[in-house]
């Protein structure tokens, strides 16, 4: 016989609930997951760095070489202004690409450290025996990062690769538009001056881009196991 027009259908039947041990063996898959895929990505940013710094040495030592060869003369100066230039866009890619590292980094201790939540959920015994952190909040991340005790923002900030690129390529600015001003023949205060504001300047921005990004990921992001207020 057919259905009445308008007649509810059957309602499909429930998913079955999985035991704590298939659970556990998921949340352990996934958590290998994230390891193997943030080691990869550590390595590899550790590789750009190196080939960045092996490149930055071989055309300054390049820039010395023809120096002497030429007796520092205008082809010289029109010759170390295109390695600086050069030495300037590869720096700036490098630190583009250890910027999304450090954010990737994040993503990945947020992820690892929602799923230990998980694991304290199907055995909330085991949450003493963790040092990493179990919660997906500010908090949580930096217990991850340094499980040991409290340690300062300003310390993990500037031991960061981050950090160190910034600083190599503010320098970088600065030899690079103190070279350029001194081939327009300014003196040496002036251009000297200009150099010095020009590195900060792109510190300070560089810093500001860091920033906004780390704040967006937990802006974008709420924690669902977030850390407990202390009483």
């Amino acid at each position: 016989m057919s259905e009445e027009p308008g007649a509810a259908g059957p309602e499909p039947p429930p998913t079955p609930e999985l035991s704590p041990s298939v659970r556990a063996q998921l949340l352990a898959t996934e958590h290998w997951s994230l390891l193997a895929s943030r080691s990869t990505t550590q390595g590899e940013v550790l590789t750009r760095i190196s080939m960045f710094l092996t490149f930055t040495s071989a055309s300054l030592l390049s820039v010395a070489l023809v120096g002497n060869a030429t007796q520092f003369s205008d082809a010289f100066r029109a010759f170390a202004l295109t390695i600086l230039c050069i030495d300037v866009m590869v720096g700036f890619l490098t630190q583009v690409r250890v910027l999304n590292v450090g954010m990737e980094d994040l993503m990945y201790v947020i992820a690892m450290n929602r799923l230990r939540a998980a694991y304290v959920e199907l055995d909330p015994g085991m949450a003493r025996y963790l040092m990493a952190a179990y919660h997906d909040d500010l908090a949580g991340s930096d217990q991850t990062y340094y499980f040991l005790g409290p340690r300062s923002s300003l310390s993990q900030l500037a031991g960061s690769s981050m950090i160190f690129m910034i600083t190599a390529n503010s320098a970088l600015m600065a030899l690079w538009s103190g070279s350029a001003l001194l081939a327009m023949g300014l003196p040496i205060p002036v251009f000297v001056s200009i150099a010095v504001f020009v590195a900060l300047a792109f510190f300070t921005g560089s810093m500001l881009v860091g920033k906004r990004a780390y704040d967006q990921a937990y802006k974008n992001n709420p924690p669902i196991s977030p850390t407990p207020r202390k009483a």
